[in-house]
């Protein structure tokens, strides 16, 4: 059920809506940044193996920086860092949701749809939501099922005699195959963010010092070659010029196909997708928010609850507006690149806190990567953050800005209540 969640949270809605997106970047060989962002990523979740299974109570990356760093603004940052791209990713889900996944169903702008789409969620998120592993086994089998329907669809093309094999091993023209890939494995990594949510269910896990370490490597190279035979399908079915002008990639593979599969059904499939990835993301954004603000980390107004139902409704309202805020600035590609890059820094964070603690030596056995891994983890990191634009910085850096603005206020209220009068 472990391998099942975190396959649930990594699969899904960035690979449907960014194929397209990552062809325009690197050519038809879609399945090599995906393979770069895959290592990538699993250089990363070593680092998560050791510390989750070292400090199976500690919680996530914010608890491991203050244990790593003694600095409550590093581990502040950290947590921020993490709120603010969970806000982003569902900004960036609901453009996905709004594009011609949508449009199968009903012409409306791309924009009022968003907008709709994170309203819906808000209310959603505020009546509350009961989840259950069982539930997300539902999710994550549509989304692979999406997935899967995609390669079986490329494989059906090949009666036709169309399917053109040698894109997959085409590079943009004009361009750097190298640089196209790292430019594409930025996009692409976005596809592989979500286990690091994992680390929170470490106090659920039974023998977490052995299960989690196969459950998350398990759910990481599942993915990984699920979205590879994916990025190959698209390749083979459609050019590249085609794959870039929709936002709708995968359903345009299926279309393309002639396996008479109804364009309705596998669209619906994919905004299941994004849908279950957007109010999952905005659930853990407003609960993290609703908890720094508890423990003094940000104004006190955003822990207030609902009488009745509990839920964080400050939270919830401030999140979902600036998740509507966020839409206006950019496009999907743009949101994605933010998200990475606020990731980068949490995942910097984790890799170099499993070197500085590797001085604190606990008795129970513990799973432990190899030294060099998390060194190559955090040069990873620096060339992803190498290959953001400064636009991307720009957004990024606003939202942490916003959000030590906030700290700094509410320590300054703290210590203004603690002096005597």
């Amino acid at each position: 059920m472990l391998f099942l969640f975190i396959l649930g949270d990594v699969l899904g809605a960035g690979v449907y809506a960014l194929a397209g997106t990552i062809a325009g970047e690197v050519g038809g060989a879609i399945w090599v940044p995906l393979l770069i962002a895959l290592f990538f990523a699993m250089l990363t979740a070593g680092s998560y193996a050791e510390l989750v299974t070292k400090y199976p109570h500690a919680g996530a990356a914010s608890v491991f920086a203050e244990k790593a760093f003694k600095s409550p603004l590093i581990s502040f940052l950290v947590g921020f860092c993490m709120l603010a791209a969970a806000v982003t990713s569902a900004a960036g889900l609901s453009l996905a949701f709004a594009g011609d996944y949508l449009s199968a169903f009903i012409d409306v702008s791309p924009h009022i749809a968003a907008l709709m789409f994170l309203l819906i969620i808000g209310i959603l998120n505020a009546r509350g939501i009961r989840e259950s592993l069982g539930a997300n086994l539902v999710m994550t089998l549509i989304e692979l099922s999406g997935l899967v329907l995609v390669v079986v669809a490329a494989g059906w093309y090949f009666r036709t005699g169309e399917a053109d094999l040698s894109r997959t091993l085409t590079f943009k023209p004009g361009v750097s195959p190298v640089l196209a890939v790292l430019g594409a494995a930025l996009l692409a990594f976005y596809s592989f963010v979500g286990f690091e949510t994992s680390a929170n269910l470490a106090e659920e896990i039974k023998d977490v010092r052995k299960i989690y370490p196969r459950a998350l490597f398990a759910a990481l190279l599942t993915a990984g070659v699920v979205y590879m035979a994916v990025g190959v399908a698209a390749s083979v079915v459609l050019p590249t010029e085609r794959l870039v002008a929709t936002s709708a990639p995968l359903l345009e593979v299926v279309r393309t196909s002639g396996l008479n599969i109804p364009p309705m059904v596998f669209a619906f499939i994919a905004l299941i997708a994004v849908a279950n990835g957007a109010l999952l993301t905005m659930i853990m954004a407003s609960r993290l928010t609703y908890g720094m603000a508890n423990i003094g980390l940000l104004p006190k107004a955003l822990g207030a609850v609902l009488p009745k139902r509990r839920t964080p409704w400050i939270a919830i309202l401030v999140t979902t507006l600036i998740a509507i805020a966020l839409t206006m600035t950019g496009t999907l590609e743009k949101l994605a690149q933010t998200v990475v890059l606020l990731l980068l820094f949490v995942f910097l964070s984790t890799n170099i806190a499993v070197l500085v603690l590797r001085r604190d030596v606990v008795q129970e056995e513990h799973f432990r990567v190899p030294t060099f891994l998390p060194m190559l983890a955090v040069a990873s990191c620096l060339v992803l953050l190498s290959q953001q634009g400064w636009e991307t910085w720009i957004r990024a850096g606003a939202l942490i800005f916003v959000g030590v603005l906030l700290h700094a206020c509410t320590r300054v209220k703290l210590s203004a209540k603690r002096k005597p009068s």
